[in-house]
């Protein structure tokens, strides 16, 4: 992305946090070509099962813990669950207190 300016736009370490949680809740098991252990296992374990709600706030907290190796803590809260889609965000605090949160 170009910033107003015209030069590369850098994102700043709240942004990257929110951005590579994102990422990391987002990744499918086996995705990354170069690492197939990341991900979340969605199509063995969520994607047209009914697992429990704890069970899947424990993956995301643990993908978005992994996202960055300065990220310290991660929450993950629910806000809808309609038809097949479960709504929330996560929220992440790196070691020099950054706070960023991400919704999904």
């Amino acid at each position: 992305m170009i910033d107003a300016n015209g030069n590369l736009a850098v994102a700043d370490a709240k942004l990257s946090l929110a951005i590579a949680s994102a990422c990391a809740i987002r990744t499918f098991k086996s995705e990354v070509f170069y690492d197939t252990s990341q991900g979340i296992p969605y199509f063995s374990t969520i994607l047209g099962k009914t697992p429990p709600i704890e069970y899947i706030r424990g993956l995301l907290v643990n993908a978005a813990m992994g996202a960055d190796p300065d990220i310290v803590s991660a929450s993950v809260y629910f806000t809808a669950f309609s038809g097949r889609t479960l709504s929330g965000q996560v929220q992440v605090t790196d070691s020099t207190g950054n706070f960023a949160v991400s919704s999904f």
